[in-house]
């Protein structure tokens, strides 16, 4: 004859383990229900990475039109923007920034440019060139009114 406290005590454990289950069974939905919502995340990543890198290649500057004339938009300094990006006089007044030993006014930019510094209407168009290039991010100006590459 079976003894009955066994059969309680199988009972028991059968009520335990089926209880077990279904809290496992449970918690597996929802880890794959997780896991379909992570791989969801990942394809829109991959997607919209994918759309930002093509945005980011086609946004070279492009002519714009001031006053009937041609010019040339000066793009904001960005991860994958390099100075080439910018018309040639621009990539000149940089270069002679990051030449001179350290900061420089714009009277010192334009000689090494090439500007006549003793005529004031010679100069303020390159030194509003050198306040467009750091607003833009490529130059850092400083609060006396000189001008230093970005570090």
């Amino acid at each position: 004859m079976l003894d009955p406290e066994l059969l309680e005590r199988i009972t028991a454990r059968r009520a335990e383990l089926d209880e077990l289950e279904e809290q496992l069974a449970t918690q597996l939905a929802e880890v794959r229900a997780e896991r379909d919502e992570l791989a969801v995340a990942e394809r829109v990543l991959e997607r919209m990475t994918g759309q930002l890198a093509e945005e980011r290649s086609s946004a070279r500057p492009v002519p714009g039109q001031v006053g009937g004339r041609a010019v040339m938009l000066i793009p904001h300094r960005e991860p994958g923007v390099q100075e080439d990006a910018l018309p040639w006089d621009y990539q000149r007044i940089i270069a002679a920034v990051r030449q001179a030993a350290g900061p420089v006014m714009a009277r010192e930019v334009g000689e090494v440019v090439g500007v006549d510094v003793s005529v004031k209407a010679k100069l303020e168009p390159l030194r509003s060139k050198l306040i467009k290039l750091a607003d833009r991010g490529w130059l850092r100006k400083l609060p006396d009114g000189r001008f230093t590459t970005r570090l």
